[in-house]
């Protein structure tokens, strides 16, 4: 056992804006090799974690209003088994297909490109933008890109709403404008709105602290979901709010539900509006996963929602930033990879093709900082400083933390990703309305604190759109 890295755990905290002290409540497990890549993934993945749990032991403590912070060990195998949990998902006994075959690395005229095809309505974009017919496949998108160059391809998909990032090197993104736009930032951005006082919250919150916390989770993928999934299992009610019209994939929703419920809403209907102002009125946190700007035409911009909810925090998370010439772009993990520098780092040494880190670990580590940055602003409204809060990270930023401000290990290897099965010692069964679950359990906690989450993942969309609890 041992402490955790200081350049890790201790840049996360400060830009949480905790206090440096409370840093000798963490310890770390530490098991060499599980998430072995070029870049130090396993220090970003374990500071996130850390940070995360030791703002939910220091709300924990506030809300119940006790001195002597609780304990915090985080654990390798349980952070690198969270990291791959959607790849270490079974459902009863049958591994669900996480990545389409569209979506991956293509040769370019001049170099490689990297698409995410993941829903139908993205694939339609990037075959029109393409002038490819609908449901062409493999072949038919390799030939259509072999004879572009890069470049080309990002911008003509990226102009129609599609997903393709040209296979940068670490160079190339540095002298890019919105590599700038993100760097000027901090790593998470804390901000007042307001200064309003915080929603009541009544009883002593429970072993996790968060009982009687209202979260509405607007998010869809992972980093978003993870959040949500988080102050879940800290003991909020967190109601995941998705458009009919745009389902989430199921394997997603499964790795990335329990201990939610989860209802649909359309937005564009005024009697789902209605519904939505009425959540609204007794929530203590919004969380929003759309690119800046996408939602406030359904007046859900953080300044709109704090307005209609004063005293709400609001956690916004993105994938380029909230600046610069990509900040309203679409992007994924897979993407901010390939821009930032990282698949080239990870390319295979006798092909030359790009490669991908061990796991997402740019979703679930902004997903746990996030997190982290929400919490820290629950507890910065009860300990004396009120106000409407806003939280903000991004996947870019976090891709700048991970390659520009962290020692890079020794030996760098790409290494083997987290085996299928294991560490068994990490993993849970549990029955769900889909069948039985195999999942990795979470990572995050405290002493004294819950160490599952208190129900699976639901059917998707299935819920009411209503509190499940009295407020």
């Amino acid at each position: 056992m041992e402490h955790t890295s200081p350049p890790a755990v201790a840049g996360a905290w400060d830009a949480l804006g905790g206090d440096p002290a409370l840093l000798g409540r963490v310890s770390r497990r530490r098991r060499p090799g599980l998430l072995p890549a070029r870049l130090p993934v396993d220090e970003v993945a374990a500071a996130s974690v850390a940070a995360c749990s030791l703002a939910a032991a220091e709300f924990s403590c506030a809300r119940a209003g006790t001195t002597g912070l609780p304990e915090v060990t985080v654990d390798d195998a349980a952070v690198a088994a969270a990291f791959a949990g959607e790849r270490l998902l079974r459902i009863d006994g049958e591994a669900p297909r996480n990545w389409h075959p569209l979506s991956r690395f293509w040769p370019a005229a001049d170099g490689w490109v990297r698409t995410h095809a993941q829903y139908p309505h993205h694939r339609e974009r990037l075959f029109r933008a393409l002038g490819l017919p609908a449901g062409a496949g493999p072949e038919g998108l390799a030939g259509a890109l072999a004879g572009r160059k890069a470049l080309e391809v990002e911008e003509t998909v990226s102009a129609a709403g599609g997903l393709a990032v040209a296979v940068r090197s670490e160079r190339a993104w540095a002298a890019h404008e919105q590599a700038a736009a993100v760097r000027d930032r901090g790593l998470l951005t804390l901000g007042r709105l307001d200064g309003a006082a915080p929603p009541e919250l009544t009883g002593s919150g429970g072993p996790g602290g968060l009982a009687g916390l209202r979260v509405l989770d607007l998010t869809r993928v992972i980093a978003g979901p993870l959040t949500g999934q988080v102050l879940a299992l800290f003991g909020a009610e967190v109601l995941r709010v998705d458009p009919p019209h745009l389902p989430e994939l199921p394997q997603l929703h499964l790795a990335l539900g329990a201990g939610k419920r989860s209802a649909l809403l359309d937005l564009t209907r005024r009697r789902d509006q209605a519904v939505f102002e009425e959540l609204l009125s007794s929530a203590h946190v919004v969380l929003t996963g759309y690119r800046p700007g996408a939602l406030d035409r359904f007046g859900l911009a953080p300044e709109s929602l704090a307005d209609r909810r004063p005293g709400l925090v609001v956690g916004q998370l993105g994938a380029w930033g909230c600046g610069g010439p990509w900040h309203r772009r679409r992007g994924f993990d897979s993407l901010v990879q390939a821009a930032t520098g990282i698949a080239e780092l990870q390319a295979d040494p006798e092909s030359g093709e790009p490669g991908a880190l061990p796991a997402q670990a740019l979703d679930h580590a902004t997903g746990y900082l996030l997190a982290a940055g929400v919490l820290r602003s629950l507890t910065e409204q009860r300990t004396g400083s009120s106000g409407s809060r806003l939280v903000r990270a991004t996947l870019a930023r976090t891709a700048h933390w991970l390659t520009a401000e962290l020692p890079r290990p020794s030996t760098p290897a790409p290494g083997p990703a987290v085996p299928a099965d294991g560490p068994e010692e990490r993993l849970a069964e549990r029955d769900s309305p889909s069948g039985r679950l195999r999942y990795a359990r979470p990572p995050v906690g405290f002493t004294g604190g819950p160490t599952d989450w208190p129900r699976p993942p639901g059917s998707y969309g299935a819920d009411p759109a209503r509190w499940e609890r009295a407020g």
